[in-house]
C-alpha cells in the first residue's frame, strides 16, 4: 500500500470514531442539562443507534453497495450528518431532539461499513494490513475524549459542534479518498444476505444458540454504560469524566492483543465468561465509588471496559467466525451484529433509562441503586451461560 493511501485511510479511520466519540459518550449528561431529559428519554436517544443498525444492513447491502462509489455516498451522509448535528443542539424540546439523533443515526452508521469498504478495497493482505488501519479509529475516539476533557466542553453543546465540524471535514476528505467503485448486482445483495439470515443455521448448534441468547442480554448492561456512565461520573464528581472515560479506550487496545494468545490457552467459554465476570466487577465498582475514598473504584470501572468488551464481544466475533466457516462467515457475522447491537442494544437501551428513572427520586438519581441493575442482569448471563454453554469441541483461533 502506497504511503499516500495509507495516510488518507488513517485520517478516514481517526475523523469517522472521533465524530462517534465526540457527541455519543456525553449526549446523556448533555440532555439531563439542557433538555432536562429523563432516564427514559434519555435511553431512547440512545436506542436510535440501534435502530439504525437493524436498518443499515439493507441500505449497504441493497442501495450502496450497488448503485454508488463508497467514498462518494460515504462523503454525501457525513456533509448531511454535520448539519443534523447542529441542528440537534438547536432544539430544545425532546422528542424533536429524538427524531433528529434517529435521521442522524440512520445516516451515520452506513458509513461505518462503508468506510471498511473503502479500506479493505485497498489492500493486497486486510489480515496484516487492515488492525493497523483500524487502529486510527480508537486512536479517534480517544482524542475525542481528551479534547472534551481538556477544553473543558464536557457539559455543553459544544460536543456536537465538535462532532459536526469533523464530520464535515470527512464529508469533503470523502471525495478525495481512493476510488471504489460500486459492485453492482451480487448474489450478496439479496435482501436476506443483508441481515445475515443464512447464517440461521447456526442454531441448530445448541451451543451456540446459548451464546447468541447470552449475547443479547449482555448487551443490556452494555447499554447502561454507554447511555448513563458519563451523566453518573459527572454527578460522582469526578473531574474531567470524559477526559478520564478515555482509560476505557486504553484499556480495550491493550487486551485486544491478549485474546489470541487467551482466546488458545484458555479456551472460548473462559474467555466469555471472564468478560461477563468484568461487568459484574464494573457496575459494583460504580455501585460503591466515589469521588473521595472510593475514587479508585470509578477507576476501575472505566479500565474495565477494556475487559468487559473485547472478552465478550471481540472474542463472541471471533467464536462465530469460527462456527460458520468460510461459506457464511459473512452471513453470521452479520446476523451477530444485528442481534446484539441492533435488537439487544435497542432493549438495553430501553430498559436502562426506564430502571434509572425507577430508582431517581425528585430528581436525584439513585446510583447504588441502578448500577445493581446490570450488575444482576449480568450475573444472571454468568449463571445461565455456566450451566447451559457446553462447547462439545474446543475450537483454535485461526
Amino acid at each position: 500500500m502506497k504511503p499516500i493511501v495509507f495516510t488518507k485511510l488513517s485520517v478516514m479511520m481517526l475523523l469517522e470514531y472521533f465524530i462517534w466519540g465526540a457527541w455519543y459518550v456525553t449526549m446523556g449528561t448533555y440532555m439531563s442539562e439542557f433538555l432536562h431529559s429523563s432516564g427514559i428519554q434519555i435511553g431512547a436517544a440512545y436506542s436510535a443507534l440501534a435502530i439504525a443498525t437493524m436498518i443499515t444492513p439493507f441500505f449497504v447491502g441493497m442501495v450502496a453497495d450497488r448503485f454508488f462509489a463508497a467514498q462518494r455516498i460515504m462523503g454525501v451522509l457525513h456533509i448531511l450528518g454535520a448539519v443534523l448535528l447542529y441542528l440537534a443542539i438547536q432544539i430544545t424540546d425532546n422528542t424533536a431532539f429524538y427524531w433528529v439523533i434517529v435521521v442522524y443515526s440512520l445516516l451515520y452508521m452506513p458509513t461505518i461499513a462503508l468506510s471498511n469498504s473503502i479500506a479493505f478495497q485497498q489492500m493486497t493482505d486486510p489480515g496484516k494490513q487492515f488492525p493497523w488501519i483500524r487502529v486510527f479509529g480508537t486512536l479517534g475516539w480517544i482524542v475525542a475524549g481528551f479534547l472534551i476533557g481538556n477544553l473543558g466542553i464536557e457539559k455543553t453543546e459544544h460536543t456536537f459542534e465538535m462532532a459536526a465540524i469533523a464530520s464535515l471535514s470527512l464529508g469533503i476528505l470523502s471525495f478525495l479518498l481512493p476510488d471504489t467503485p460500486p459492485k453492482g448486482k451480487t448474489p450478496e445483495t439479496k435482501a436476506e444476505s443483508a441481515i445475515g439470515t443464512e447464517a440461521l443455521v447456526l442454531f441448530k448448534d445448541k451451543s451456540y444458540l446459548i451464546f447468541f441468547i447470552a449475547a443479547v442480554l449482555v448487551c443490556i448492561p452494555l447499554s447502561f454504560y454507554y447511555g448513563f456512565a458519563n451523566l453518573f461520573l459527572n454527578e460522582a464528581g469526578l473531574d474531567n469524566a470524559a477526559g478520564k472515560m478515555i482509560f476505557g479506550q486504553v484499556s480495550e487496545a491493550v487486551f485486544i492483543l491478549a485474546i489470541p494468545f487467551l482466546f488458545n490457552n484458555i479456551g472460548v467459554k473462559n474467555m466469555l465468561l471472564l468478560g461477563m465476570v468484568a461487568w459484574v466487577l464494573r457496575y459494583v465498582c460504580f455501585a460503591f465509588g466515589n469521588a473521595d475514598a472510593n475514587l479508585w473504584m470509578l477507576y476501575a470501572g472505566i479500565i474495565l471496559h477494556g475487559i468487559c468488551y473485547d472478552f465478550f464481544f471481540v472474542t463472541g466475533y471471533m467464536y462465530t467466525e469460527k462456527k460458520a466457516g468460510a461459506k457464511i462467515k459473512n452471513a453470521a457475522q452479520g446476523l451477530f451484529t444485528f442481534a446484539t447491537y441492533g435488537v439487544g442494544m435497542f432493549i438495553g437501551t430501553r430498559f436502562s433509562g426506564f430502571a434509572t428513572d425507577y430508582y431517581t427520586i425528585d430528581g436525584v438519581h439513585q446510583w447504588k441503586e441502578i448500577w445493581f441493575v446490570p450488575a444482576y442482569i449480568a450475573l444472571a448471563a454468568i449463571v445461565y451461560f455456566i450451566f447451559f454453554f457446553k462447547e462439545q469441541k474446543e475450537i483454535k483461533a485461526a
